[in-house]
């Protein structure tokens, strides 16, 4: 009876550890599944943000597809993008709850606003054709910085939602210990229990013992495939943990080589793969020395590994400075960090972690920045002004150079520490900080970085002039003063010896003041004489000339006698007018009234000209004028007009002083590295040093007068005159009977500019129409020499003006497409009829082309200034007139288009 008390006592002890057991396994059970979800929702959320990420980067992948070709299906992942990853972004905000994790969303919402709208406004910069903004934006990667913003906000956002995951996993993993033990020890309680049960039931029937057995037996098998799928579970967990480990591992900008406790390879993350030129199949079980394999940059020798000593010390070991790790490939970058160990649960090391970094273009910047340091230094000590560098608050001195020292006579450690005070007393007002507090007071004559005369002191105690400049700068929070200062004893001398100077200077100004009046009324006077001069003389020789021109030309042709008189005729007025142009030339140069415009000039440019300008006169005399080619464009500085003038004046003496049937050849001779000499040899009869001593001299043919050869004697004066202008030299070598080589020496320029492509482009083909040209000209024989010239132009039709007021009045009323104004014009001049001309809106795009006597180049100049479209002097030149006409027609005819498509707009 006792032992069935026994038993039921024990049955029901039995079923309340039972029911406790179940209650705190199902309570156990409760936790796990509450971690599990917390698990599954933090892994959400990293693979939302993951796909958020992977959005905006395929959405700027396919913005840069479509700025490169310009098709439109590139835009659809920015355009799913655009359409989605705000919403993506709130429902991270709303599923996230780690505050850390929020406040990294509320950060990278305004990039990602800001990402979005730089994209928009490359497409649509690229569907507007501005193919120059958006490939200068990709050359400047403007928008990597703020991509990088926002995969470091976003990295950071699930680094901090993979810490909460390492919590959960914590949990979960403590949870099912927890349960494991429970299990364990549920087992062994219902063990002990059964053992216990089958004692007291022992005596009462072994064969119901025998049954108990059986039932506990199939019960704890129960519990046994229970615990086995739990067990089962909890290895699916431990592979996800791998997997998110190794996904983790792929994610950081480190590389990382695992090893185990014999310093074989276990794990290579895809970056360690990049760096060290070993896959992880490859890499795995080898030694670590085999793929990771470092040396010195500087000796290039190999370098110690540091997991063995992590390994056998079981401490961390950082990388040596300067290594450098060779790839499997035969490539090389810089790296730096270190080596842990790898210790399990016992705290045993059961391997080592190598964490690495390429720091290449890191350590390239910083020693571009000590390079810098280097650089400026050396300049700082080789200037000649001193530059000091003191605190403000106290004084002291911080840096000088060696100028500073050699002036101030203290060495560099005695200027450390030294208050500037010291060395200039008067810019301190209270003789105590040397703060400069007194140089910067006001705005108006003590700013900073102004100069500003003060007295410095030698360290022997001697004073003299200084000439400083103060900026002030902030480093570290902490504020300077940087001082440029210039000895200027040497001159302070010079200012007092010019002073002297000046007072001596003064008592003779008065003096040249009165010569100089009279000089300039002597040059004015000789100025107006030589306009006179020119205009009285060219406007018979224009009738002459023009006519004498006509007739030659005119139809039916002059007789044999006639055409030898119109020779004469266009002979000597030829003939008269270089005289009077070459007169006029000398006299400027004399008076120093010639104004050259220097400019780059081509002489292969010039020569060509110069060619076809000296081909009819080489024609005509029979001698033949060889150019030698350059080699090369050469350049000189020069006036272009002047230049070529005297080239044909030498190239037209070398053809009229030549022999029957002679030669005349143009040559080149570098002389120096920047000098060019250009000879024009002839075969004439050459000349003695006596007529060589002759040369250059005005009016002095050297006994040329008796011959039939026309000259006027001074072509190679006013040559002499114009080359020395340009700063160049002539001159002549020659040897009787054999020819002379007269030749000149000009400095060679560089010019960056082909002269082929400043040549102007062809003119258009005339329109088939009637154009107008008025003349505004009160000297009938200059009005019918125009008329007769216009007669070959069936084209123009030919208005006329007796003065500038009728001028305008038909100019108004008929707009011509073109007015040839003269300049001495009754009433008022051909200048004020231009100026009339321009105020109107209806004349003033009407090209107006001066003719005029008036020829000396001032003259010429004053014309252009006032604004005619070209100057023309008279004698007319048939040839010119006609080129010059064709070129303002062509100007008429632009405006006109201009102003249709203005009107059309």
């Amino acid at each position: 009876m006792k032992i069935a008390h026994k038993v039921g006592a024990f049955i029901a002890l039995v079923a309340l550890m039972v029911a406790l057991a179940v209650a705190f396994f199902m309570w156990s059970f409760g936790k796990i599944e509450q971690a599990s979800e917390a698990r599954q929702h933090v892994q959400l959320l990293i693979r939302s943000a993951g796909n958020l990420l992977s959005s905006l980067k395929d959405a700027e992948t396919g913005q840069r597809g479509f700025l490169l070709t310009g098709d439109e299906a590139f835009l659809q992942p920015y355009i799913a993008a655009r359409a989605t990853i705000s919403s993506d972004l709130q429902q991270l905000r709303s599923l996230t709850q780690v505050p850390s994790a929020q406040k990294h969303l509320d950060a990278v919402a305004p990039l990602i606003d800001a990402k979005m709208r730089g994209l928009a406004i490359l497409i649509e910069f690229r569907r507007n054709n501005q193919t120059d903004v958006v490939i200068n934006n990709m050359r400047s990667s403007q928008d990597k910085p703020l991509m990088d913003a926002i995969r470091h906000e976003m990295q950071q956002f699930m680094q901090d939602e993979n810490d909460t995951l390492a919590q959960k996993d914590a949990v979960f993993q403590a949870n099912m210990r927890q349960m494991f033990y429970i299990i364990i020890l549920a087992g062994v309680l219902w063990v002990l229990l059964a053992l216990a049960f089958i004692y007291l039931i022992f005596r009462q029937s072994q064969q119901r013992v025998k049954d108990l057995v059986h039932i506990e037996t199939r019960h704890l098998l129960r519990i046994q495939e229970e615990t086995n799928k739990q067990l089962q579970q909890v290895n699916l967990n431990s592979q996800d943990r791998e997997e998110l480990l190794a996904v983790t591992l792929n994610s950081i900008g480190d590389a990382v080589i695992a090893t185990d406790v014999a310093a074989r390879v276990t794990l290579l993350n895809p970056l360690a793969e990049q760096l060290t030129g070993w896959t992880r199949a490859e890499a795995f079980g080898r030694p670590v020395d085999e793929i990771f394999h470092i040396i010195n940059k500087e000796t290039r020798q190999p370098s110690a590994i540091p997991v063995n000593i992590t390994l056998s010390q079981g401490t961390v070991h950082d990388l040596a400075n300067h290594t450098v790790l060779l790839a499997r490939g035969g490539g090389e970058c810089i790296i730096t960090d270190s080596c842990a160990p790898i210790r399990d649960r016992n705290n045993q090391i059961i391997g080592a972690v190598l964490v690495f970094r390429n720091v290449t273009e890191d350590y390239q910047a910083e020693q571009a920045l000590r390079d810098s340091a280097t650089q400026i230094q050396a300049i700082l000590n080789t200037v000649a002004d001193g530059i000091i560098t003191f605190h403000a608050r106290g004084g002291g001195i911080e840096t000088t150079n060696r100028a500073a020292e050699r002036m101030f006579g203290f060495s560099a450690q005695e200027f450390n520490g030294l208050n500037f005070s010291i060395l200039i007393p008067e810019l301190d007002q209270d003789q105590r900080n040397g703060s400069l507090a007194f140089y910067n007071a006001t705005d108006a004559s003590l700013a900073l970085g102004m100069p500003r005369e003060v007295i410095g002191w030698h360290k022997d105690g001697s004073a003299f002039p200084l000439e400083i400049a103060v900026s002030e700068m902030w480093l570290a929070g902490e504020r300077y003063f940087t001082c440029v200062l210039r000895d200027i004893t040497l001159r302070k001398r010079a200012e007092e010896d010019r002073e002297q100077l000046n007072k001596v200077l003064q008592d003779n100004n008065l003096e040249l003041t009165l010569a100089k009046s009279a000089a300039d009324k002597a040059n004015l006077a000789k100025s107006e004489f030589l306009s006179c001069m020119s205009h009285e003389l060219r406007t018979p020789l224009g009738a002459i000339l023009g006519f004498a021109q006509l007739i030659e030309s005119g139809a039916p042709e002059p007789t044999p006698g006639q055409k030898k008189s119109v020779d004469q005729i266009l002979k000597a007025g030829w003939y008269l007018l270089d005289l009077i142009n070459e007169i006029l030339d000398l006299a400027l140069i004399e008076s120093g009234k010639l104004t050259l415009s220097m400019e780059p000039v081509s002489l292969s440019e010039v020569m060509h000209e110069c060619e076809t300008m000296i081909e009819p006169q080489m024609q005509k005399t029979g001698i033949t004028v060889a150019f030698t080619t350059l080699d090369k464009p050469y350049f000189v500085r020069a006036d272009h007009t002047r230049l070529k003038q005297i080239f044909i004046n030498l190239l037209s003496n070398a053809i009229k002083y030549n022999k029957v049937h002679g030669s005349v050849v143009v040559e080149y001779t570098l002389t120096t590295e920047n000098s060019i000499r250009i000879g024009v040899r002839d075969t004439g009869e050459g000349l003695s040093p006596e007529l060589i001593a002759q040369l250059f001299q005005p009016f002095n043919r050297l006994g040329q007068n008796a011959k039939s050869v026309v000259g006027t004697g001074i072509g190679l004066v006013v040559s002499k005159r114009l080359i020395e202008l340009m700063n160049g030299n002539i001159g002549v070598e020659s040897t009787v009977g054999e020819g002379s080589v007269f030749w000149i020496e000009l400095n060679l320029i560089k010019e960056t500019h082909s002269v082929e492509q400043e040549q102007e482009q062809e003119q258009e083909q005339e329109q088939e129409h009637l154009r107008t040209l008025l003349y505004v000209e009160d000297n009938p024989a200059n009005l019918m020499l125009v008329e007769d010239i216009i007669v070959r132009r069936p084209d123009i039709r030919l208005l006329s003006a007796r003065d500038g007021r009728q001028g305008i009045n038909l100019a108004r009323a008929t707009l011509p497409d073109i007015i040839l104004m003269d300049i001495n014009l009754p009433g008022i001049s051909g200048i004020e009829a231009l100026k009339m001309l321009r105020e109107d809106p209806l004349t003033a795009h009407i090209p107006v082309v001066a003719l005029s006597a008036n020829a000396i180049p001032r003259d010429i100049e004053k014309g252009m200034e006032a604004g005619f479209f070209r100057y023309l002097t008279k004698p007319i030149k048939v040839n010119e007139f006609m080129d010059t006409l064709d070129l303002a027609l062509t100007f008429a005819e632009t405006q006109a288009a201009n102003a249709a498509k203005k009107e059309a707009a």
